[in-house]
C-alpha cells in the first residue's frame, strides 16, 4: 500500500519520501515503481516524460524523521497496530511541518484515539486508499471525533489534488468500506469452507453477476489475508459476532498462506498473476 499510495502522490506532482523499517524494501519499491511505470508507458497511457517526472519526485528515507523533516502530509500504511501506528506518528508530530495532516491508511482502526494517543487530534485523519492505489479511485477520508473542520477540507483537497475521488465518514469501527467488504469476504470463505463452489466460481459469481471487478477472494488475496483477519478481529470485538473470522481464514493465516504476497492464498500466485489452485 505503501508503494501505491507513493507512486500516487509523486505522479501527482508532490515530492515524495518513502520510508520502511526495512531498507531494502524501500528499494524494493522503488524499482517496483519504475516498472509500473514503464508498463504504462508501453501502454501509451503516460509519455516518457512523465515517467522521469515521476520517479525525479520520490526518494528514499533510512531514518523516519529524515522521512517526515517538513513534511506537509504524512501518510502511515504499517500494519493495523495501534501500538505500532501511534509510535510511527508521534515521530511525525514533531518532524513533520507544524501544520501538517497526519494521515493513516487503517481500515479500522480509531482515527479518534489515534490523535488522542499522538497529541495531535485536530490535526489526524484517515486516508483509507484502496489497492491498488493508482488505479483505485476511491479515498475514504476518515473524521476523527478531534479532527479539525480546516483538515478535513485540506484532506478534500489533497484527495482531489492525487485524482481521487473521496469520501467523508465518521470514524466508527471499520468506517463504511471495511465493513462491507469484509463481510462479503468472510461469506465468501465460509462458502468456500463449505464447500458451496469453488474459489473461482464464486468469485465469477461476484463478477458476471453483479459486475464486481474482482471477486472477493481474489481480492482478499490481493490485500493479504493476514490483514483481512486483523480487521475481521477488530470489527468482531468492537461491532458483533457477524464478523468473527472463518476457521479456514485463521488456518490459512497460521500457514502463512497470506496471498498474493506469499505466492498463495486461495489462488497461486506467479508473477503477479492469479492461477486457480
Amino acid at each position: 500500500m505503501g508503494q501505491g499510495i507513493a507512486q500516487v502522490t509523486a505522479a501527482a506532482g508532490f515530492p515524495t519520501r518513502l520510508h520502511d523499517i526495512d531498507s531494502a524494501r524501500v528499494t524494493q519499491s522503488l524499482t517496483s515503481i519504475r516498472a509500473q511505470l514503464e508498463k504504462l508507458v508501453g501502454k501509451g497511457k503516460i509519455d516518457a516524460a512523465a515517467r522521469d517526472a515521476t520517479i525525479a519526485r520520490l526518494s528514499a528515507a533510512s531514518d523516519l524523521a529524515q522521512a517526515c523533516d517538513g513534511a506537509g502530509v504524512v501518510i502511515e500504511a504499517v500494519p493495523e497496530d495501534m501500538g505500532l501506528k501511534t509510535e510511527l506518528l508521534r515521530v511525525a508530530v514533531k518532524a513533520a511541518a507544524s501544520n501538517a495532516l497526519l494521515a493513516s491508511n487503517t481500515s479500522s482502526l480509531s482515527i479518534t484515539e489515534l490523535g488522542v494517543r499522538i497529541g495531535a487530534p485536530e490535526r489526524t485523519i484517515g486516508l483509507h486508499f484502496f489497492n491498488p492505489p493508482p488505479v483505485m479511485e476511491l479515498l475514504e477520508i476518515v473524521r476523527g471525533l478531534g479532527t479539525s473542520e480546516a483538515s478535513v477540507e485540506r484532506a478534500l483537497a489533497f484527495a482531489k489534488a492525487i485524482g481521487k475521488s473521496p469520501i467523508v465518514v465518521r470514524d466508527t469501527p471499520g468506517f463504511a468500506s471495511s465493513r462491507l467488504g469484509v463481510i462479503l469476504g468472510a461469506e465468501a470463505i465460509r462458502m468456500l469452507e463449505s464447500g458451496v463452489a469453488s474459489a473461482v466460481d464464486i468469485d465469477r459469481a461476484m463478477e458476471l453477476g453483479y459486475r464486481h471487478p474482482m471477486g472477493p477472494l481474489k481480492l482478499t488475496d490481493l490485500v493479504g489475508l493476514d490483514v483481512r483477519l486483523a480487521i475481521l478481529d477488530h470489527l468482531h470485538k468492537e461491532v458483533g459476532e457477524q464478523f468473527r473470522a472463518p476457521t479456514l481464514l485463521r488456518q490459512m493465516v497460521r500457514a502463512g498462506k497470506l496471498g498474493k504476497k506469499t505466492g498463495e492464498g486461495f489462488y497461486r500466485w506467479k508473477d503477479g498473476v492469479a492461477e486457480p489452485k
